[in-house]
């Protein structure tokens, strides 16, 4: 009977402590498979931010190119400002040059004009005018002031007109002078070689040139001479009132410029 008791809490005791083993083991089990699975996921959750850290550092790489490059652009433009600065303080300065020479320009034009208008005072009523057109003066004279109708040669009161300006020129000497003949639009006849318009135009410049160069004895080279011929009316109207006004000579006045000219070309 104890045999049986022994072998009986024998067995049992063995079958209990199988039974503890097991859950151990299960315990085991369920432990690692939790391990596997948070090693898993940590692996995973490592991939991702590899891949972030990757994907970031190409993004820092693109920023840091476009940075340098915007660094360089910047450069390049400060620089470009600064010349562009510079050349527009030269240009102001050469403007302010340009203006104070044309500022000067007019008012010896306007001078000469004023001084012009007081020595042909008598003249004015007889087909004489002085005005100002694009910075010049012009000094106009009607042909019946200064040539027999048809002729080119100088009468007795236009010589006497152009005495008085010729005083007034020689006291200028910084003063261009070109004299333009012109005719009306009535066709030339029965003026033996003077062919038409354009010959009695250029015969009237040059008759009054070499008045005004020979016997007033202005420079020479201070002349030009040219003729228009019927090609630049002051009036269009088909009137004989028109065709006289037409019939003109005009002397051209301008002051020497070569400084502002040189300014100007000056790149």
């Amino acid at each position: 009977m104890k045999i049986k008791l022994l072998l009986l809490a024998a067995a049992t005791c063995i079958l209990m402590h199988s039974c503890v083993s097991t859950k151990k083991y299960n315990t085991l089990l369920s432990s690692r498979d939790s391990l596997q699975n948070r090693t898993t996921n940590l692996e995973t959750q490592l991939a991702g931010l590899q891949a972030d850290t990757a994907r970031l550092h190409r993004q820092i790489a693109d920023l840091q190119g476009k940075y340098n490059a915007l660094n360089r652009d910047y450069s390049a433009t400060s620089t470009q400002v600064n010349q562009l600065s510079g050349d527009l303080k030269q240009r102001e300065a050469r403007l302010r040059e340009v203006e104070n020479l044309l500022r000067k320009r007019d008012e010896a034009t306007n001078a000469l004009r004023d001084k012009l208008q007081q020595a042909l005072l008598g003249f004015q009523n007889s087909g004489l005018s002085v005005d100002i057109r694009n910075g010049k003066v012009y000094v106009s004279l009607t042909d019946k002031l200064l040539f027999p109708s048809g002729s080119i040669v100088i009468d007795e009161k236009g010589k006497q007109a152009l005495q008085q300006l010729a005083a007034v020129l020689n006291k200028e000497p910084d003063i261009n002078i070109s004299v333009e003949g012109h005719t009306d639009d009535k066709r030339v006849v029965n003026l033996g070689q003077i062919k038409d318009n354009w010959d009695l135009s250029v015969l009237r410049a040059t008759s009054v040139t070499r008045y005004l160069t020979e016997i007033q004895k202005i420079n020479p080279t201070r002349l030009t001479a040219t003729g228009k011929g019927q090609y630049q009316p002051i009036d269009t109207s088909n009137t004989d009132a028109a065709r006289s006004r037409n019939r003109r000579i005009e002397i051209v006045l301008s002051p020497k410029l070569d400084e502002l000219y040189n300014l100007i070309s000056t790149k």
